[in-house]
């Protein structure tokens, strides 16, 4: 799998693996977000195996809100293209090995979360509404009550994601704004606009719906 390098603080600490999954251009996507998640499946979940062997995979059902469920031992539900959902979620964080962590976005942020000392992580979805809602906060609150997360000890990194002149609200300088008002440690902006390089990645508003899906992911490897 393809190295990023707005990866690198995190992927430098040990037992701490990130990755980034954008366009796959051999894939003809037609439908809506369900079509093409059921089109993609089998691309992703190679890039699954390639990335974690082994480890337990974990997806949120991702409804634009801001509620953040902590894995293993969520409950799942089966999602359109087959493979199971921590349901009512966007968000997903663990401190246990193995546990493989991922977000779909097309134009939203994806934000990885790596705790520098305890080594919990977190993956999450936030566009509009769940930067709204701060999802990075309730995150943050919650790897503190769970784990025992000092925020300041937390790396958070934004990924590529619609900006403005091509979208009319700039969530990832609210992002920003959240990471450093919630004391996060280091805070790293990809800065990447989706909606600029559609031979890169996929954008739900530049193709009115009828696209694909980037893949983030997170693990927490075995030890």
């Amino acid at each position: 799998m393809e190295t990023f390098s707005f990866l690198d603080q995190i992927n430098a600490l040990s037992g701490i693996k990130a990755g980034w999954v954008e366009r796959v251009p051999d894939v003809s996507i037609e439908g809506d977000r369900n079509a093409a998640m059921n089109q993609l499946r089998g691309t992703h979940q190679a890039c699954v195996d390639a990335f974690a062997q082994g480890a337990r995979w974990w997806r949120a059902e991702q409804t634009h809100g801001c509620e953040v469920a902590v894995v293993p031992n969520s409950e799942e539900v089966p999602a359109p293209d087959g493979l199971p959902v921590v349901p009512d979620v966007d968000g997903l964080i663990t401190i246990e090995s193995g546990q493989l962590l991922s977000i779909y976005v097309a134009d939203c942020g994806a934000i990885w979360l790596a705790d520098k000392k305890s080594k919990a992580i977190g993956l999450l979805h936030s566009g509009k509404k769940g930067t709204e809602g701060n999802i990075l906060g309730e995150a943050i609150n919650l790897m503190h009550k769970r784990f025992g997360s000092n925020p300041q000890d937390i790396i958070a990194v934004l990924s590529p994601c619609i900006r403005p002149p091509d979208y009319e609200t700039d969530f990832a300088a609210d992002i920003a704004r959240q990471a450093e008002g919630g004391g996060i440690g280091e805070f790293i902006d990809c800065s990447l606009n989706t909606a600029e390089d559609l031979k890169r990645f996929y954008s739900y508003r530049m193709e009115k719906g009828q696209t694909g899906r980037m893949m983030a992911l997170l693990v927490r490897e075995e030890t």
